[in-house]
């Protein structure tokens, strides 16, 4: 016997009586089979409804040749009348997602004559993907127009046509389909065949807001946030904008301003450093001219910089030349020895002092986990 699907009489039911079927052991808890029931099983990339049955909790829900099988993590006796409550918070989310999804595909896939051909309803995001080459701003003008469409709040409409009726109906389907057949349509938008769980009109969707669009195969992959998530997800973004203009001593909306003057700044900064570092470099790499082998410890610098001083030592000193600059037990290093190859040298170094990297043609850079002592004891053997 099929398990009646309350959930398509009413997607808003959050509580309901049944009574159960069956309940055997299973993996994950114990399999739960009712007479009927609101728990939406996984499927067509939406995830499964959680919740309760009589104080047992509802951990996932399938369905298989009709039946519904609730992953209980608790046994509910058989013939049993059991109340069910949903998780509504997690079931209105999915119906804002699955729904805002179903709007801007219908609006994507009739301006790009494209087909959606994957859907997953994730824990954060909503992703989709397309068999056609759309660009961001044209992405874009699609969340524009399917705003106007939520906010205009159309009603929902389905329909269980007959054969006769399906086979004269224009719908977006992503594979062949057989017995009774589902259409969920949102007027001037879409129609699509589908057994998810949606709105009873557009404006409960709220906003849809896409997040990104990559290459993907030979069309792209669509990020998209919809009703409390978008919300969510937007008001994070004003936090950080207000943090960050605070910082910069600016506006919210003007942050970009403020982080590209800061970047020139920076660049300013950096430049000024390099210049002095170069001719501290220089006048540190006189006192070693003529010396051969030098082994040569500076305080914490960034691996660009060791790697400089390294050349400029180099260049004089006649032999090979080791910079280490570091403190503790941490140090970055750099070692040039012209026209030799110190390829097992290194790594030996790496293997005597926790070490890591490499390189070719008489230069290594890397990094090491020990202290001077450490470092100075395997020069000295």
């Amino acid at each position: 016997m099929e398990t009646v699907k309350l959930y398509y009489e009413d997607a808003y039911l959050r509580r309901f009586e049944a009574a159960v079927v069956s309940c055997e052991p299973s993996k994950g808890g114990w399999a739960v089979v009712l007479d009927r029931t609101a728990f939406y099983p996984e499927g067509g990339g939406q995830p499964a409804d959680h919740g309760t049955l009589s104080g047992v909790r509802v951990l996932d829900v399938h369905e298989k040749g009709g039946v519904i099988s609730h992953t209980c993590d608790g046994p509910l006796p058989a013939g049993e009348t059991v109340c069910g409550e949903i998780d509504w918070a997690r079931r209105f989310d999915h119906m804002q997602q699955h729904s805002g999804e179903h709007i801007v595909s219908g609006m994507l896939c009739e301006s790009f004559h494209c087909d959606n051909v994957g859907f997953h309803l994730g824990a954060d995001t909503v992703i989709i993907d397309y068999n056609a080459d759309i660009s961001w701003e044209s992405v874009q003008k699609v969340e524009r127009l399917a705003n106007e469409y939520i906010w205009a709040d159309r009603p929902l409409q389905v329909l269980w046509p007959t054969s006769e009726e399906l086979a004269a109906l224009p719908y977006r389907s992503k594979k062949e389909l057989t017995g009774a057949v589902r259409i969920v349509s949102f007027p001037g938008a879409d129609r699509c065949a589908c057994c998810g769980t949606h709105v009873s009109s557009a404006g409960q969707v709220g906003l849809v807001k896409f997040l990104s669009c990559q290459k993907f195969r030979d069309g792209v992959r669509l990020e998209l946030v919809c009703g409390g998530r978008a919300l969510r997800y937007l008001s994070g973004c004003w936090e950080q904008a207000v943090a960050a203009g605070q910082a910069l001593s600016v506006k919210p909306l003007a942050v970009v301003d403020g982080v590209e003057r800061i970047q020139r700044e920076l660049g300013e900064e950096k430049a000024r450093c390099a210049a002095a570092e170069a001719e501290l470099f220089g006048h540190i790499s006189r006192e070693y001219a003529g010396q051969g082998d030098v082994l040569l410890f500076r305080p914490p610098m960034s691996s660009d910089g060791v790697r400089r001083l390294c050349d400029a030592v180099s260049a004089v000193c006649g032999g090979r030349c080791a910079v280490f600059a570091g403190e503790g037990v941490a140090y970055k290093y750099a070692v040039i020895h012209p026209d030799q190859d110190i390829r097992g040298w290194v790594k030996a170094l790496n293997s005597a002092l926790h070490g890591r990297g490499g390189g070719r043609d008489g230069f290594a850079q890397g990094s090491v986990q020990a202290d001077e002592a450490a470092i100075r004891t395997f020069f000295a053997g």
